[in-house]
C-alpha cells in the first residue's frame, strides 16, 4: 500500500468554512438524537412494574456515562466552530 495522493481541490475558502459548519450541525442533531434515546431510556424502566432500585441505578449509570461522552463531544464540536471566530471570508478565493 502506497501513499495516497491528496490532489488540490477548487473549494473556496467560504465554502470550506460553511461545510464544516454544517457538518458540526448534523453532529449536534446526532447527538440530540443520542440523549433523547437516553431520556425515552430512562422513561421506559421507571414506568417498569417490577424495576428494582439496581436496575434503576445500572441504567443511572449508563445513561450518565452516555452524557458524559456525549459532552465531551460537544467540547470537541465547539473547538471546531471557535477556529472560526470573528472568520469573515473574503469573496470567494479558493482555500489554501
Amino acid at each position: 500500500m502506497g501513499m495516497p495522493v491528496i490532489t488540490p481541490s477548487n473549494t473556496t475558502r467560504t465554502q470550506a468554512v460553511t461545510d464544516i459548519i454544517e457538518s458540526v450541525a448534523l453532529q449536534e442533531t446526532a447527538l440530540s438524537h443520542i440523549l433523547n434515546a437516553e431520556g425515552e431510556k430512562i422513561q421506559k424502566v421507571v414506568a417498569m412494574s417490577d424495576v428494582t432500585p439496581e436496575v434503576l441505578m445500572a441504567v443511572n449509570k449508563s445513561v450518565e456515562s452516555m452524557v458524559g461522552a456525549v459532552s465531551r463531544l460537544e467540547m470537541i464540536l465547539q473547538s471546531k466552530l471557535a477556529v472560526f471566530d470573528g472568520c469573515l471570508c473574503d469573496g470567494d478565493q479558493p482555500s489554501v
